[in-house]
């Protein structure tokens, strides 16, 4: 009996500890805290206007070189692949017998005009007597017509002259623009026929060099007004080469295409860029960030803090003043770097969440911290 008492006593003692040690409830217990997100403040800012093309080299000048009369080519005097200037002479065709052409017109010229003075000679004889109606009117007549035939056959032998004097210059094939000749497609002894088909060589002038790209209708629209808006005096250009490195000369805008290519819907634009160590070739694929102004009130929001609703809209969380979540439509425009340009739905003085999304809902109540900011907006491109 005395042990039961003792069993007791010591369960009830046990109890009264297990009590003692549990915690007194808590007045906050079972309430979450708030979520921390990550906020951004928008400011305007100045922002350069960059619509980044895709484009292709193209020769500033070209020239196809063809021969302009027929013979045997007998000589080529230039190196493939050196620059060349404007006159230099490229090929030499066999003046034999341009050469024997151009002697008989001369002495057909000789005849014509001993003809010439013979049929002055008369006209003029014959103008004394026919005063003293010493000849029939027939006669002088005749005189004259016969020195107005001498005069007509002279003037043709001059200009026979002439096109045989020509015909011997076209067989020294000159360059006639100043350039970079590429490799020959006839070689010695080679018979060439007057403006033939076959392109003998090319020149090409690369310094400067164009650059052709390509660009919608519509963006070269919106380029233009915002050209317009800032005032900008020049549209300047940088080059990407197609290895990622920059050209280290900039460019210039210099035309677009008057009509609207109706397959594509594009348009061609022609910026020129000097290219006096000849780096540029034709045909290389490059890339060209066209400058057309600044935007002095720019509002940028991050990448980021940028999602898209099941209708394809762009919307963002904020935080309002009372720490309240709310959701908000916008309307971007182009890629800043990092972030977007806001078009509309933002003002300045809003926070954007940019960090803790996946833990929020609008309506929710949150703690906000500034988020760290990783890179400056140095340019925009479209």
């Amino acid at each position: 009996m005395r042990f039961k008492t003792k069993l007791l006593s010591a369960a009830a003692f046990s109890m009264l500890l297990v009590a003692c040690s549990q915690p007194e409830p808590s007045a906050t217990q079972g309430t979450a805290p708030a979520p921390e997100v990550e906020v951004v403040t928008l400011s305007h800012s100045a922002m350069p206007l960059i619509s980044e093309l895709p484009g292709r080299t193209t020769d500033y000048r070209q020239a196809e070189i063809r021969p302009q009369v027929n013979g045997i080519l007998k000589q080529r005097l230039f190196t493939e692949g050196q620059l060349v200037t404007a006159g230099q002479v490229l090929y030499k065709i066999d003046a034999a017998p341009y050469q024997a052409a151009l002697a008989h017109a001369k002495a057909n010229l000789s005849s014509s005009k001993a003809m010439q003075h013979n049929a002055q000679l008369k006209a003029d004889r014959l103008k004394g007597l026919i005063g003293k109606k010493a000849i029939s009117q027939q006669d002088y007549d005749d005189a004259q017509a016969a020195l107005m035939q001498a005069n007509a056959a002279v003037a043709s032998s001059e200009a026979a002259l002439q096109t045989a004097q020509i015909n011997l210059d076209y067989t020294e094939i000159t360059a006639p623009i100043a350039g970079q000749i590429g490799r020959s497609n006839v070689t010695e002894g080679a018979l060439l026929t007057a403006n033939q088909a076959q392109v003998m060589a090319t020149v090409r002038q690369l310094n400067p060099i164009y650059v052709d790209l390509t660009q919608s209708s519509s963006e070269l629209m919106q380029l233009k007004r915002q050209h317009q808006q800032m005032g900008s005096a020049e549209v300047t250009v940088e080059l990407l080469l197609d290895d990622g490195s920059t050209y280290p000369q900039q460019g210039s805008l210099q035309f677009s295409e008057v009509n609207v290519d109706p397959s594509t819907g594009m348009v061609t634009l022609r910026a020129v860029f000097a290219n006096d160590q000849g780096d540029l070739l034709p045909g290389m694929f490059v890339r060209a960030r066209l400058q057309h102004g600044i935007d002095q009130n720019a509002l940028m929001v991050p990448q980021k803090a940028v999602i898209r609703t099941p209708k394809g809209q762009a919307s963002v969380m904020l935080v309002t003043q009372d720490n309240i979540v709310e959701a908000r439509v916008i309307e971007t425009g182009r890629a800043v770097g990092q972030d977007w340009q806001v078009l509309s739905g933002l003002n300045a003085g809003d926070s954007v969440i940019v960090a803790g999304l996946q833990k929020i809902r609008p309506g929710a109540t949150v703690r906000t911290v500034t988020a760290t900011q990783t890179s400056p907006n140095s340019a925009a491109v479209q």
